[in-house]
């Protein structure tokens, strides 16, 4: 993207769950930025850190977690310097969320309307009902959803709908950031396309900028404009979403495009399962997270741990592939047990 303004700036972020097996770094410092207007995808498996770190940064981690360590500037401000007011007046108005499942999001007694107009009269009390109503319809009618079916309750919708009043009390304030959590999990294949080209008009639209949080790597190269890859709590790869799925860096990426059904390829030939099992971050591996599944690792990769750095213009990994260390020995590669 040129001339890109930076909205959201995540440095060193650390999240960390206190267990009685020991304290578990479900993110572990993680540094990023969010591009005003952009469309980021955030992928990774089940248990990676994804959904944590969209709840990170609406500052919704509820104990035993708690973020230990880094900053989450928004427009140059550090949330996490924020107390409860600065919050309450944050979310919805700046940052806005889209849960897994909306319908635990809507208040079952309450009608489409009534969300709505509750979310603008509580961060815009001098607003009257009927000029918030009037929003509200013009609003939802944009997202699909007629007039006549905001005096409906929540489980009177289909999911599809269900999420796009989620995506209107979202823009009903004008957030700057909306943050879609498995938005399409529970959506129908049909559905969910029509969700992603929902997404990309409203960006295009309104301006706003997304984050989609999916383990979808299909929905994300068709919606996204960067994507970045989570591993065990760390971000391995952060770039344009064309040159990731073009030439993926991380050897984490590689095995994670590989893995996705080609219905190009010869249908004898076997998909690519990816070694080994997640590591568990009670005990986490030493090193690279990556390393005991790594088919390139190399003896550093047990020892040290990466930086995640620029290596191209734009192109963030996190791997001794592309980095020099005065221990590094020459790339030996090795297939893992």
């Amino acid at each position: 993207m040129e001339n890109k303004e930076t909205l959201l700036q995540v440095r060193n972020l650390t999240v960390t769950y206190h267990t009685r097996l020991g304290p578990v770094s479900a993110v572990s410092d993680v540094s990023f930025d969010v591009y005003r207007g952009e469309i980021l995808g955030l992928v990774g498996e089940s248990g990676c850190g994804k959904s944590t770190m969209g709840k990170a940064l609406m500052r919704l981690i509820a104990p035993p977690g708690e973020i230990s360590e880094g900053q989450i500037i928004l427009s140059g401000e550090d949330i996490l310097k924020y107390d409860e007011n600065q919050l309450r007046e944050m979310r919805g108005a700046h940052v806005s969320m889209i849960f897994q499942d909306p319908m635990t999001s809507l208040n079952p007694v309450q009608r489409i309307d009534q969300h709505g107009i509750e979310a603008i009269q509580v961060h815009e009390p001098k607003t009257k009902i009927e000029q918030a109503l009037e929003r509200v319809s013009k609003l939802f009618e944009r997202l699909g959803i007629q007039k006549r079916r905001l005096t409906d309750y929540p489980h009177q919708l289909s999911g599809g709908m269900r999420q796009r009043v989620m995506i209107g009390l979202g823009l009903a304030l004008n957030a700057d950031l909306i943050i879609a959590d498995e938005a399409s999990t529970s959506l129908d294949v049909i559905v969910e396309a029509k969700l992603a080209d929902q997404l990309r008009e409203i960006r295009d639209e309104f301006g706003v900028t997304l984050m989609v949080i999916t383990h979808n790597i299909a929905l994300v190269a068709e919606l996204a404009d960067r994507i970045a890859v989570m591993y065990a709590g760390r971000m391995v790869e952060l770039g344009d979403v064309y040159e990731v799925f073009d030439n993926p860096l991380h050897p984490y990426t590689q095995g994670l495009l590989a893995s996705v059904p080609n219905i190009i390829l010869n249908e004898r030939e076997e998909l690519y399962k990816m070694p080994g099992e997640p590591p568990n971050l009670t005990h986490p591996p030493s090193g690279c997270r990556f390393h005991p599944r790594c088919p390139k690792a190399m003896d550093i990769c047990s020892r040290y741990q990466p930086s995640f750095e620029e290596v191209t213009p734009g192109r963030f990994v996190h791997c001794w592939l592309y980095q020099d260390h005065p221990e590094k020995e020459t790339p030996t590669l090795k297939v893992a047990a």
